[in-house]
């Protein structure tokens, strides 16, 4: 028979909820589980997120910079310019609600 009174037993495993700790004694081997999931999750460790540098933030900067003319983005001079020679021959995309749908119930 234990020493330990109900009413202490209880405030313990009561003290061990609150300050999130094992409520009931337990082996090592749950308490190996028990640890493994106090851990935070890996993708919110800060060594797995900041791996990749931050490509929205470097995107924004680069289009800011080339709307000033301080960036030369070919790869996007080349898309527009594309776009500018299709608008020339007519070859645009239609607006919405001028497409060949919405010209057939006129």
């Amino acid at each position: 028979m234990s020493n330990v009174s109900s009413y202490a037993l209880r405030m313990a495993r009561l003290s061990a909820q609150i300050f999130g700790e094992v409520v009931r004694p337990t082996d090592s081997k749950s308490m190996k589980v028990v640890k493994l999931f106090s851990e935070q999750p890996l993708a919110r460790q800060k060594e797995v997120y900041s791996w990749y540098p931050p490509h929205n933030t470097y995107y924004a900067l680069m289009k800011k910079l080339r709307y000033f003319g301080l960036y030369r983005d070919e790869h996007q001079d080349f898309k527009e310019e594309m776009r500018r020679l299709k608008k020339l021959r007519g070859k645009e995309k239609p607006k919405k609600g001028e497409g060949k749908r919405a010209l057939k119930k006129k």
